[in-house]
């Protein structure tokens, strides 16, 4: 039996569970920009589970809102659905869980009704805004780190002729708005995985609101707070298949379901302008500084990935589960992030780091997930810097070598040749693809003109510390291949 997934139709389902709340009782508090596949996975799945738990929390239902074109399909998912969806978790041995997330109450599509946006926005009852619109979204230039005056829709909502069009136009809007109207600022809540997302927020809406107005944006500066967080759930982009496996499975006929893996974790800053919901209570880790699980997770998960996807392709996977699986790929893993990773951590009070770590080994093998080493090796000039060089570089200055890590980034510079050692292409996609692919290409005969780009690599080219064990792993991938390198690298 076919089950459409409505509000009215909930009664109707057995093979999964429901929301256990009076969901009709629930009314926004918080305001989230970008409603995707993690969004939905996790903070919605949180405030879910609190909903559930604790009916003094129906204050802190979720409007998504969605700024972008491509956002109006998910505009044409929720709204006929009454903004609910499946979230399935599947575990590695086989175990499949389907549950109905029901804490989306509202979805706004700002290009509808951008009025609409902002006035939801300045309610008094929104006290959190929450973003998950990637990297990307909060325009900076990856070169100089400063704010993008010069995008051409910043640039229109700077002018004021329109009604906004970008996060930054309708936030600071609003802003502007409780202000005039003496509603206190709410919360500005980053949920992106970026380090210092919170600072990252901060720093891009103070920008933007300087540009439009100096009184507002001193305003928003002593009243607004910006929580730093930590999120951590494998989330794919819908497979194909996904929504016939629930149907058939539950008989819930979802217009877009998310899968993920049962791993979740959220490491949050105890900042908030006006209050906030009692996550501590259904998992989440409430704390006052969240930079060493940050670290924790972006030096050793996120640059666990990159030292996974290259060679994995170069060796001819193309899922992450079946790398992860390699004994030679899950013993770098382990190395890198025991021997190199682990060493540049800051103090983590009550965290088994090593136990950490073999819950790591155990998710990237997870085959139920299906996640793709495409996923993980796309924009790598965004992501090593990031995630891997950092490591690199402190253990330089204790005066240490990091191999393995070298090795990763000359895995990345023969996958970034865009040739595979069938010598079929590779489709380098990368917002410097341009630049990367014939510079790794160059690096044949110029060995260190893939590491000589001072924005990317800053000094590293003139470090011998990693020039010595990265040269020599990348000669080892051109001459002999991934195989032998990564046995010479592990022996």
């Amino acid at each position: 039996m076919s089950i459409p997934l409505k509000a009215d139709t909930l009664t109707r389902i057995q093979n999964a569970e429901v929301p256990a709340y009076d969901r009709p009782a629930v009314t926004p508090g918080i305001v989230h920009f970008g409603v995707g596949a993690f969004h939905r996975a996790h903070q919605a799945m949180y405030l879910d589970r609190l909903l559930a738990s604790d009916p003094a929390a129906a204050v802190w239902g979720i409007c998504g809102v969605g700024v972008r074109p491509a956002d109006a399909a998910m505009r044409d998912a929720l709204v006929p659905q009454d903004g609910l969806f499946t979230l399935t978790l599947k575990h590695p041995h086989g175990d499949i869980q389907t549950s109905v997330i029901g804490s989306i109450v509202e979805y706004l599509y700002a290009p509808d009704d951008p009025e609409k946006v902002l006035e939801r926005l300045s309610d008094p009852s929104t006290r959190i805004v929450s973003l998950t619109v990637t990297e990307g979204g909060y325009n900076f230039s990856p070169s100089t780190g400063e704010f993008d005056a010069t995008n051409p829709d910043i640039v229109a909502d700077l002018e004021g002729s329109a009604p906004p069009r970008t996060v930054f136009g309708l936030v600071t809007e609003a802003l502007a708005r409780r202000r005039e109207r003496g509603v206190p600022s709410f919360t500005v809540m980053s949920c992106d995985n970026i380090q210092g997302n919170g600072h990252m927020a901060r720093s891009t809406f103070l920008a933007y609101a300087r540009l439009r107005d100096q009184d507002l944006a001193g305003w928003i500066e002593l009243n607004t707070c910006f929580p730093n967080s930590m999120v951590d759930r494998i989330t794919p982009a819908t497979p194909s298949g996904l929504a016939a496996e629930v149907a058939t499975r539950t008989g819930i006929v979802d217009a877009w379901p998310v899968v993920a893996e049962p791993f979740t974790q959220w490491v949050l800053e105890d900042d908030f302008s006006m209050g906030r919901p009692a996550l501590e209570t259904v998992g989440v880790q409430v704390v006052d500084d969240v930079t060493p699980y940050e670290l924790m997770k972006l030096r050793l998960l996120n640059a666990g990935h990159q030292a996974l996807c290259y060679f994995g392709h170069l060796l001819g996977y193309r899922y992450v589960h079946d790398a992860a699986s390699d004994d030679d790929i899950r013993n770098l893993l382990r190395r890198y992030m025991t021997e190199e990773g682990k060493t540049t951590l800051q103090e983590l009070p009550g965290v088994d780091v090593e136990a950490y770590i073999d819950t790591l080994l155990e998710r990237f093998a997870n085959p139920a997930i299906a996640d793709t080493i495409a996923r993980l090796c796309q924009d790598s000039s965004d992501r090593i810097p990031k995630w891997l060089l950092p490591v690199i570089r402190e253990r330089l200055a204790a005066g240490q070598r990091s191999e393995l890590a070298a090795a990763v980034v000359a895995s990345w510079t023969r996958y970034a040749e865009g040739v595979d050692e069938q010598g079929a292409p590779i489709d380098v996609v990368d917002p410097l693809a341009a630049e990367l692919v014939p510079r790794a290409k160059r690096s044949r005969t110029d060995p260190l003109a893939f590491v000589a780009d001072r924005d990317l690599f800053g000094t590293l080219a003139d470090e011998e510390l990693f020039t010595t064990p990265y040269l020599s792993a990348l000669e080892s991938l051109r001459t002999k291949g991934a195989r032998a390198t990564l046995t010479e690298l592990l022996s």
